[in-house]
Formats: structure tokens, C-alpha cells, sequence
């Protein structure tokens, strides 16, 4: 799955100037996780996140890769090297 999710949003989010670091998908707490890792040359901010999240979400729906519910996780790279 992170693989072809890869494939997918690598392209759109290098497009909107982002650049595409990490796709996860993992289970914590009893949630399932798709954890979409990014960055750029600056600081990524909060609002990074939720831009490049409204661009995806729309592309993930479309795709239709994961059946199971899970949670959209769009988060810098500093969190996601924690």
C-alpha cells in the first residue's frame, strides 16, 4: 500500500513544492494510520499540512486503495522521524 500510495502523491505533492519524505501506514492505538511524511526547503508549518492535505485527500478517495477506514496523517518531518 505505501508504495503505490507513493506512486500516486509523489508527483502532486513535489507539483504543489513539497517534497514527498515518507508514506506510512501503521496501527496505533487501534487506529489505522496513512501517515504522509513531508518537507521543504523551509520550516513546514501547520498550514503546509492542511494545504497538502485537502490536495491528496480528494486524489486518496479517487484511488481507493485502503478498504479499511483510516486516518489521513499529513505531518513534517520532524514529527514523523520521532
Amino acid at each position: 500500500i505505501e508504495k503505490k500510495v507513493e506512486e500516486i502523491l509523489k508527483p502532486v505533492i513535489e507539483n504543489a513544492g513539497y517534497i514527498l519524505d515518507q508514506v506510512l501506514y501503521l496501527k496505533e492505538d487501534g487506529n489505522k494510520f496513512l501517515r504522509i511524511v513531508i518537507d521543504k526547503n523551509e520550516v513546514v508549518t501547520l498550514d503546509d499540512c492542511v494545504e497538502v492535505t485537502k490536495i491528496i485527500n480528494p486524489i486518496l478517495d479517487e484511488a481507493d486503495l485502503i478498504d479499511e477506514q483510516y486516518i489521513l496523517d499529513v505531518c513534517s518531518k520532524e514529527k514523523g522521524s520521532e
